[in-house]
């Protein structure tokens, strides 16, 4: 079987042999690939992903495996280029593939791969993220004052809270015409099985978990190596992320926990920064109308001494910071299959998570963690303190979890599973 991946990253392999920068992003992309790899059986793979415009035309042969690059915009993804369907075509001329597998429809690429194979049968799209769902829900309960507010950052790069939810929602169109060119779709959750039903009924929808990036195969958490009282978040740059509840709720775990502290991954949305030239930026100038909404919370909740931004980890630093926090929240107002929250799950961390997408179908509310509903600021801050009170219950939380994430994101499962639904396709 010879089987094109269609992906929005470029894997570190091929990123290191291009001399492009190596993502922490798509770990479980790089895992199945290694898998493959491996243990290639009858599959040839040939991989695509977007590269700077002047390495667009790339084609590298390393062993059985073919990377080609096509130039995308990744920074709007809001706009279709139909140039890309002409990149794409060469490259399927080029390597022939029985299959197009499609990873995500966050990004055009998607929609530009399934139009220039013309193939829905023999047409896969992987289900990530889902911009129809996300769009709706943008805006995560912030104030309307905040929703229509406008910094200078904003203006000039024309990306108001506003202008992100509209894009959003141009990314919808393009995933909602993607998933109508495809016979067969793989995804985690009932939430992705049923919006993706609501729009393309007829396809053929292949349950499929994901394997994790390795670090997260490795190590256990251990409440008694933590920092005591110590939350970790993987991320909070746009509202869907919550980072907002999760500050409305620490001055209510402070009256509680006073030694508690929040730590934020991710790039950081509250301020710092410099231009290349290692100037600092004033903060008028860097800062989003979301940024200056999350300084005005720390301010009115006087968590300035209590919020930690991280920056971006590697995955090595990611696992280091999730196995010495005492909890893990995920606190979206939209997810379908978090891989932060898979991650801690897989290292045996206590959980508490809003009950929102497909987060349901990854934790047992009270046995492999703690749900709340989204956007409930008091029931966060509730399901924090109940991991804090007890220890027992934290590690019992966690084992759990562990158990449950060793089966969903076993490697080899995952690996067979993938190549039965190839075969599948094969057949028809």
């Amino acid at each position: 079987m010879r089987i094109l991946w269609v992906c929005n990253i470029v894997l570190p392999a091929f990123a290191r042999e291009l001399g492009l920068p190596v993502t922490e992003r798509g770990g479980w992309l790089e895992g199945s690939f290694d898998r493959i790899r491996r243990d290639p059986g009858e599959t040839q793979l040939g991989i695509c992903a977007p590269v700077p415009a002047d390495r667009a035309s790339v084609r590298i042969q390393s062993g059985e495996t073919v990377f080609y690059g096509f130039y995308e915009n990744t920074n709007a993804p809001e706009i279709y280029d139909e140039r890309m369907e002409t990149r794409l075509r060469e490259i399927i001329d080029d390597f022939e593939p029985d299959i197009v597998h499609i990873f995500g429809t966050e990004f055009p690429h998607a929609l530009a791969a399934a139009r220039a194979f013309g193939n829905p049968k023999r047409t896969l799209i992987g289900i990530q993220g889902l911009c129809c769902r996300i769009a709706d829900v943008y805006m995560a309960d912030l104030p309307y004052r905040v929703q229509r507010s406008v910094t200078f950052r904003d203006w000039y790069r024309r990306d108001t809270l506003q202008d992100q939810q509209k894009k959003f929602r141009l990314r919808a169109k393009n995933e909602e015409k993607a998933l109508k060119l495809t016979a067969h779709i793989t995804g985690r959750t009932t939430f992705d099985r049923e919006a993706t039903q609501e729009i393309n009924e007829e396809a053929v929808y292949h349950p499929m978990n994901e394997t994790l990036r390795a670090p997260f195969y490795r190590g256990q958490w251990d409440v008694s190596k933590v920092e005591r009282h110590s939350i970790f978040l993987s991320q909070g740059d746009y509202p869907l992320k919550g980072f907002h509840y999760m500050l409305e709720a620490m001055p209510l775990i402070l009256e509680k926990f006073p030694d508690a502290h929040l730590y934020v991954a991710g790039s950081s949305i509250i301020g710092g920064g410099r231009s290349s030239s290692g100037r600092k930026y004033p903060m008028a100038l860097k800062i989003s109308a979301y940024g200056k909404y999350l300084r005005g919370l720390i301010r009115k909740g006087h968590l300035q001494d209590k919020v930690t931004m991280l920056g971006r980890l590697t995955a090595q630093q990611m696992k280091e910071q999730y196995l010495k926090s005492n909890v893990f929240v995920c606190p979206s107002i939209m997810e379908n299959s978090p891989n932060s929250v898979c991650e801690a799950m897989l290292l045996g961390m206590p959980v508490v998570s809003a009950k929102v997408g497909g987060v349901p179908d990854l934790i047992s509310d009270g046995e492999e963690g703690i749900l709340f509903p989204g956007g409930k600021v008091d029931e966060l801050a509730e399901g924090v303190k109940t991991v804090f009170y007890d220890d027992e219950l934290a590690m019992t939380l966690g084992g759990y979890a562990r158990r449950r994430a060793k089966q969903v994101h076993n490697p080899d499962t995952n690996f067979k599973r993938l190549i039965g639904i190839y075969r599948s396709m094969m057949t028809q």
